[in-house]
């Protein structure tokens, strides 16, 4: 994989169709599964061992990482490519496993504890890739997709409900316009999978995976726990959402946290279209509407003209935003500059406290350019959707029962996060020649603090 020293430092479009020997060779050794592993040959105990867990492991990710459509396309190429069975430690071809066993496998893999221990791979992944990357998780973006999947037999699917892993559903989303009227319907049978998305970067940083009736609300407080985990302390500065993220718990646990929302606001006012700001009387011209924008009125003029006041600024100290009269700010005339701002040069200043209503008044108001650039961020969290479910197949669509879906999503994310490991951890071409090659500063503190980008112990080169 060649990659050019101008690119960015995660260069998704660098990524290769058909990933070498050599790629795959690192995207193994960069996966922490150690621990996965270990557990998996515990569970096994003094059963058959025709075909170890490694090797059983390495086919599930391999299927992910080459992207074939299916298991058995994968075993197949196993077959014919010695050097691609020498990899994960197959010696020969009668060595390779069969479907069924495969099948098997991915039915123990989302099981407890393994299913958790494959969610701590990803977590491991994140955590070293925030230690060396000193600006990944500064601003996210959220959102969730609909996943594809097949429902169980009734005996199965009651052993897995047992072991608290839901069932697939029907889901439905309905988009609608300004007006409220229902533009778009999607429906699926399946589950959600919650993401949040470094917006620069462009990795998953948290995931969680529901049933179709959780809200996108009521699983971000769970999301958000996971990242800042992830992340070094106080590392988050701010999160964008859609408007499903707009409730009251939402904002006072982003505000808790010291995170910025970039949310947008759910149209709920039926007949009002402004309203008074607390603390001003009726011969005050300080109003705001329903997205917490804060305008003021010119009386003097006929008609009255509104105009929206200039955003100066949020004071964490005071919890308040500061907001100055628009004609000083931008110097132009106003009819009610001297009403207002009574002889002073800087003119009238008007200071919001946030607790009047966390969910109308954000640090960052809507009506700015700031809030507009940050929530254009999200388009991010489609990309991610879109590499996780085109490349990796994470919406198969056919696998039955929730164990093997979550085996699936789970090592999904994991390859994921590794090929982020590998794209950071890539030497830079520069020039036209092959021999001006360089580390990063990055690279190098990958390559120090993460699992060397060599072949496992136990595995063939």
């Amino acid at each position: 994989m060649l990659i050019q020293s101008t690119k960015p430092l995660f260069a998704w479009d660098c990524l290769e169709d058909s990933p070498s020997l050599s790629t795959v060779r690192q995207l193994l050794a960069a996966i922490p599964d150690d621990k996965l592993l270990i557990s998996l040959r515990d569970s096994r105990g003094k059963g058959r061992d025709d075909y170890p867990v490694s090797v059983l492991w390495g086919v599930h990710l391999l299927r992910i990482i080459l992207r074939h459509p299916t298991t058995e396309a994968c075993l197949a190429e196993l077959r014919r490519n010695e050097g691609l069975r020498r990899l994960i430690g197959i010696s020969s071809e009668n060595k390779v496993p069969r479907a069924w066993n495969m099948s098997r496998f991915e039915e123990v893999l989302g099981q407890e504890p393994h299913c958790t221990l494959l969610k701590e791979i990803f977590n491991r992944q994140i955590q070293t890739l925030g230690d060396a990357v000193s600006d990944l998780g500064k601003d996210l973006a959220g959102d969730a997709t609909s996943l594809s999947a097949r429902a169980a037999n009734k005996n199965t699917a009651k052993k897995e409900m047992a072991a608290g892993l839901p069932q697939p559903s029907g889901g439905r989303k309905e988009y609608t316009d300004d007006h409220g009227t229902v533009t778009k319907v999607v429906e699926w049978f399946g589950y959600k999978l919650h993401l949040l998305v470094d917006v620069k970067h462009e990795i998953s940083v948290a995931y969680q995976i529901t049933d179709t009736k959780a809200g996108d609300g009521e699983t971000l407080p769970a999301v958000l726990n996971q990242a800042q985990a992830n992340l070094p302390p106080h590392r988050i500065r701010t999160l964008a959402y859609d408007k499903a993220g707009d409730t009251n718990p939402v904002h006072e646990l982003l505000s808790r946290h010291h995170i910025r929302a970039v949310i947008q606001n759910r149209s709920l006012w039926k007949e009002e279209h402004e309203r008074m700001l607390p603390g001003h009387d009726g011969n005050s011209n300080i109003v705001y509407d329903e997205a917490g924008t804060v305008y003021c009125y010119d009386r003097v003029s006929d008609p009255m003209v509104r105009h929206k006041m200039a955003y100066i600024g949020y004071e964490p100290e005071r919890e308040t935003i500061k907001y100055r009269c628009p004609a000083k700010h931008e110097n132009w005339t106003c009819p009610m500059s001297e009403i207002c701002n009574a002889g002073k040069s800087y003119g009238k200043t008007v200071r919001v406290p946030r607790e009047i209503d966390v969910r109308r008044f954000p640090a960052i108001p809507r009506a700015t350019k700031q809030f507009e650039r940050l929530y254009d961020g999200r388009t991010s969290v489609e990309r991610v959707n879109g590499r996780l479910k085109i490349f990796w197949g994470v919406d198969d669509g056919n696998l039955r029962g929730a164990r093997r879906f979550y085996a699936n999503v789970g090592a999904v994310m994991v390859v994921h996060a590794a090929f982020a490991t590998v794209l950071a951890s890539a030497p830079r071409k520069e020039g036209e020649t092959l021999g001006k090659m360089k580390l990063s500063p990055i690279a190098k503190a990958l390559r120090e603090r993460g699992k060397p980008i060599t072949p496992p112990s136990g595995q063939a080169t």
